[in-house]
Formats: C-alpha cells, sequence, structure tokens
C-alpha cells in the first residue's frame, strides 16, 4: 500500500452555524462574538487561545491577530465562505472528546465531531511526485465543470495520480479525506454525515524497483554533483509502468497538516531542487545521442542513407562555414548506422541530420522527414499518461522558429501580448536565439543529435525505446491497472489502446537493434563497461546533453535502454537523467543497471559507474 485512507474523528466549526454568523468583516472588528467559542474549543482540543499573526488569502488587510482557531476560520471564509472548518482530527480527537461536546451543544454552537478519513503516506518519499496530493477544493476548482454539485468543504486531488482519478479515490455519496500531521493538526475539511471510503485504485508500480532507481540515482546524483534527476520503467508491450521516480523528492504527510507559506516556497524553488516537480514527467530538455535512433529510423525510412552505406568519419564535419567534432575530437574513421551508434559517432549524425533537413523551410513549415518521424515517435506531444501534469515538450521545426521570431519581436517592441510592458533591444528577451532568424540547416543538424531546442521529456524517451522494442508500436504509459471496491470486486481494468503504430522497415528496425545491443555489449560501445557482462540482453544509448542555464553550459547525463520481449518474458524499457551530472555513460547507465537487476534478479547489485566521454 503507497496510499490509504484511515478512518478517523475531526472537530469542526460550521461559520454559518455560529451565534453570529462569521465573515471577514466582523473577524476584522474586535469584539467578536465568537472568542468565548473559540476559546472554549481550544481548551477542550488542547490548542493555544494566544492571539498571534494570521495571515489570510483575501485582499489587504490581510493579516489579523487571532487565536489559531480563529485563523484557521479566517484562512476558510477567505477561500469558501460557506466550507466547514476542520480544527482538530486523526488520533488527537478522541471518543471521549466527542462525547464531551455532543453533551454540551449549548456551550459550542456550531461545533461537531464527524467521523472522516485521512490520507496516510506509508512509505514516505516513495514516488511521492507520482502519487501526487490531496487538498481543500478552492473557490476556482468548485466553479469547474469536474467538480459540479460538489461540497464546499470536499478534498479533491491536486495533483498526480491523486488528481486523475480523483472521481474514484474521493470516495462515494460526497465522502471525502482529510489530512492530518504527526500531530494531528488539519487542513482538510468534511463532507458527509456518514462518509464512506473512496474506491481502491491497484498500480502497476513495483515498489521494489522503485525504491532501488531512487536508492541508485540519489547515491548517483551525490557521486557526481548532479542536481537532480528522474527515472522511468516500463513494460514496451503494454505501456504499464514499473517505476517511475524524482529526486529530489519529499513527504507528502507535509501537506496533510497547516502547510505553511515558507514551506511550499521550499518545495517549489528551482535553487532547492523544486521537490514538487515530477521531472519523469515535467522536466524537459536535450536528450543528447539518446536521440540518436529517431535520426537512423528517418534517414533510412526517407531513402537518405541505407543499412549498408559507410560514412569516412575523419573527426570533424564542415558545413555552411560552421565545422563541428566529435567529442574529444575523435575520429572514427569508415563506419555504418550499426558502428554509429555503438562508438556514438556524432559526425555521423550531423550528417543524417543534414540529409534529413527540408531545402524549402516556407514550403514545409513543419519540417522535412526528421521532424516528422520525430513527430511520429512522440516529441512534442504528450504521452498520455494517467498523472496530471504532464508537459508537452517541444519539437522545432521551421513553424516553431518563426512563431518564435514573431514572439520576440513582440516582445522586444512591447507589442501583441507584451503591450504596456518595457521594450528591449532586438533579441532582448531571449524568447529567439537572435532576431528573426530563420530556420537553417544547422537547426536540423543539431536535432539529429538530440541537442538545440529540442526538449523531451524522460517519459516520452521511455515511449520511443519501446517503440523500438516492440517493433514500432507507441504505446500509451499508465500507472492504474484497474479501480476496485473495499473488497477487491473490480470495477473498471485499465489497458488503455496504444497511441498508434509506426510501420517502420524491419530491416532498418534491427538495424537499429543492432547498434544499441552493440553500444551496451561489444568493445568500443558507450554502455558496454556497465553491461558488457550483464545476464540480460540489453540494447542501449548513452547521452550527454549540453545545457545551458544563465549562460553556463552544463552537461546532463542520459540513458535509454530496453531488454525486448524476444531475449526475456519480462520485457522492460529504462530511462534515466541525471541533471548536471556529466556523461552518460558515467551517471545514468549504472542506475539503470541497478534498476535492471533488481527487475530480472530481485537485486540491485553493485553500482557500476562506465567511463565513456562521448556526447
Amino acid at each position: 500500500i503507497l496510499v490509504n485512507s484511515v478512518p478517523a474523528l475531526a472537530v469542526r466549526i460550521s461559520p454559518p452555524d455560529l451565534p453570529v454568523p462569521v465573515t471577514l468583516a466582523n473577524m476584522r472588528q474586535p469584539p467578536r462574538p465568537d472568542t468565548v467559542i473559540y476559546n472554549r474549543l481550544a481548551h477542550v482540543v488542547g490548542m493555544s487561545t494566544r492571539r498571534t499573526r494570521c495571515t489570510i488569502a483575501a485582499p489587504p488587510p490581510n493579516v489579523l491577530h487571532v487565536s489559531p482557531v480563529a485563523c484557521d476560520v479566517a484562512k476558510q471564509i477567505a477561500l469558501l465562505p460557506y466550507a466547514d472548518v476542520t480544527v482538530k482530527s486523526g488520533n488527537v480527537v478522541s471518543k471521549a472528546m466527542e462525547y464531551y461536546l455532543a453533551e454540551r451543544q449549548n456551550e459550542f454552537p456550531g461545533v461537531q465531531v464527524q467521523r472522516i478519513y485521512i490520507t496516510h503516506y506509508p512509505m514516505k518519499t516513495l514516488a511521492a511526485q507520482v502519487l501526487g496530493t490531496v487538498g481543500p477544493i478552492n473557490s476556482t476548482e468548485i466553479s469547474q465543470p469536474a467538480y459540479k454539485g460538489i461540497s464546499p468543504n470536499e478534498i479533491i486531488g491536486q495533483s498526480g495520480l491523486e488528481a486523475w482519478y480523483d472521481s474514484f479515490l474521493r470516495g462515494t455519496d460526497g465522502a471525502q479525506r482529510v489530512q492530518v500531521n504527526s500531530l494531528g493538526q488539519p487542513t482538510g475539511d468534511l463532507a458527509t454525515k456518514q462518509p464512506v471510503a473512496g474506491h481502491n485504485l491497484k498500480l502497476s508500480l513495483n515498489a521494489r524497483v522503485q525504491q532501488v532507481g531512487q536508492s541508485a540515482l540519489q547515491q548517483s546524483i551525490s557521486a557526481n554533483a548532479g542536481a537532480g534527476g528522474a527515472f522511468v520503467a516500463m513494460n514496451p508491450e503494454t505501456g504499464s509502468v514499473y517505476a517511475m521516480g524524482s529526486l529530489p523528492s519529499y513527504d507528502p504527510s507535509v501537506f496533510t497538516g497547516n502547510l505553511s507559506q515558507s514551506t511550499y516556497q521550499a518545495l517549489t524553488n528551482p535553487n532547492g531542487g523544486d521537490p514538487l516537480l515530477n521531472r519523469a514527467t515535467q522536466s524537459e530538455g536535450p536528450t543528447g545521442s539518446t536521440f540518436k535512433p529517431i535520426t537512423a529510423t528517418a534517414a533510412m525510412e526517407s531513402g537518405a542513407w541505407s543499412p549498408g552505406e559507410t560514412y569516412d568519419d575523419t573527426g570533424t564535419f564542415s558545413i555552411d562555414g560552421q565545422t563541428r567534432h566529435n567529442s574529444g575530437n575523435a575520429a572514427y574513421g569508415v563506419v555504418n548506422i550499426v558502428s554509429a551508434l555503438q562508438v556514438s559517432d556524432d559526425n555521423f549524425f550531423y550528417n543524417l541530420g543534414a540529409l534529413t533537413n527540408t531545402n524549402n523551410p516556407i514550403a514545409h513549415p513543419n519540417g522535412g522527414v526528421l521532424d516528422q518521424w520525430a513527430h511520429a515517435f512522440g516529441i512534442g506531444r504528450k504521452t498520455g499518461i494517467d498523472v496530471a501534469g504532464e508537459v508537452t515538450g517541444t519539437l522545432p521545426t521551421p513553424k516553431w522558429r518563426t512563431q518564435r521570431n514573431q514572439l520576440e519581436a513582440e516582445c522586444d517592441n512591447a507589442t501583441g501580448p507584451f503591450k504596456g510592458k518595457p521594450k528591449h533591444t532586438p533579441g532582448g528577451c531571449g524568447i529567439a536565439d537572435g532576431t528573426n532568424r530563420p530556420w537553417s540547416i544547422g537547426d536540423n543538424i543539431n536535432l539529429g543529435v538530440g541537442q538545440g531546442d529540442v526538449q523531451v521529456t524522460p517519459l516520452q524517451l521511455a515511449v520511443v525505446y519501446s517503440a523500438l522494442a516492440n517493433g514500432g508500436t507507441i504505446v500509451r504509459p499508465h500507472i492504474g491497472e484497474d479501480v476496485q471496491t473495499e473488497n477487491g470486486t473490480v470495477l473498471q481494468t485499465i489497458n488503455p489502446r496504444p497511441a498508434r503504430h509506426l510501420n517502420i522497415n524491419p530491416i532498418y528496425l534491427e538495424t537499429i537493434r543492432a547498434g544499441l545491443r552493440a553500444a551496451a555489449s561489444q568493445q568500443g560501445g558507450t554502455s558496454a563497461p556497465v553491461f558488457s557482462n550483464f545476464p540480460e540482453q540489453v540494447y542501449g544509448k548513452t547521452g550527454t546533453a549540453q545545457y545551458i542555464n544563465n549562460g553556463v553550459e552544463r552537461d546532463y547525463a542520459w540513458y535509454a535502454c530496453f531488454v525486448p520481449a524476444t531475449a526475456t518474458s519480462k520485457p522492460i524499457t529504462v530511462v534515466v537523467t541525471v541533471e548536471k551530472g556529466g556523461f552518460g555513460a558515467v551517471a545514468a547507465a549504472p542506475v539503470a543497471r541497478e534498476i535492471l537487476s533488481q527487475w530480472f534478479f530481485n537485486k540491485p547489485g553493485p553500482f557500476q559507474a562506465g567511463s565513456s566521454t562521448t556526447l
């Protein structure tokens, strides 16, 4: 069990049922007629009556000096005036407390004790971003069609699986959960007098693989001075996700108490690692050489290159007056697609990027064959996973470049959506890299090696490699397996159909697979030092993506691999990324090996770092 709902008691106040209904206006104007009730209740539930600073979400003056109970009431009515306020819940509310308040209703008008459910996270930080958070419905959400007719006291899913499957998990007959921290301090409210727990959601997650993935990723982040990272492990045939992790993580129970503004800011601060961010679905960027199988597919399917065709890599690649070279200035000599994937020959794929470019960007605004195949694989498109908040990413095309130029011009000149804002010198907004620069062959060359403006999430890359493993099917990843009643009766099976199937020539597909297999197993392969002695047939590709943050270039480590159904009865795809972790073979591939070790052999094995310094 990763998340459960535990029955409990809660003490609540109904502001409209107090002797003088509470409003923000009368809370700001002492003496307050409800003060006696608040203080009397505070003594019963063990809270202070001392007046302290209370900041509420309302127009100024938005700071009150009131007791903790009064502060809880003020915060609630500032958001939803007719919602109830939970003062205490959980183990700290005893049966004796319930009886005491019930027998003295004349002394506590507007105060009730009711049975509720609270949210509990037995495994703390494990898969926190995937599971998501719950919280009180707000004034914006309550007006949305999805929540039509809902009680203003409701607790709803706010992120992750909790948000996606909210209608199942929230409960039947209007039941809801109230979250509490270890001290029994609540932040939610009650919805019904007779709450009924929501349905159960069975997940595809393997808790042990999830644990090993997070542990190995943390080890790599620490060893390589990384800033964070993510991993995805999934079934390439069905799309079932076995593990999905993002670091740094957090304990979701912080949302079950009175979450302070400072704590929330720490959880969303990029300088602190932005722990709330699900880097597997919400972090996007260049993937480096892990993109190369897409380029190889586009080149062969378009006829720009053939499986047996060779290229003489002399160490440099020059076009349009620009010279590029391999990492470490390596020269690999005569290579074909298989050997180029094996050693990750950038010059070879620079050439394929040039060959797959459109010569007429105006006539072909969506780009050439490389853009077309990248789009088909899912780059720049949401995967449709059942976790709220997934981002789209970016697939750069001539049309995209034109749109960026237009937006840059509007920002520079303070027109369009930027009207009324300061003007900038040409290119000063930084939306486009230059002023009105058209699409060039260099854009496609960069795309060919997973660099430049392309923005991909780890999950999108996992879907790409799953298609390479399964023969071209773009699966729809999912974590929910089925919805069950409390007694285990399956109400709904979750098995989404694939998004589409790509008709890739089997010969071309096998050529790419041969290159990925050689990269992980043969001498000279970029991840061979990590996987050459691995008992299962791993097909993998390292990637070292160059990111520029605030003008400083840093290397982000990537690794993508699979063990296909043709080689095992337990097929799996794994993608790992380590932010600012350096080379993919050094920082990302070892994490993938530990995940695969746990999956196949029920133990993570040693952390085996690679040594390749190719991009």
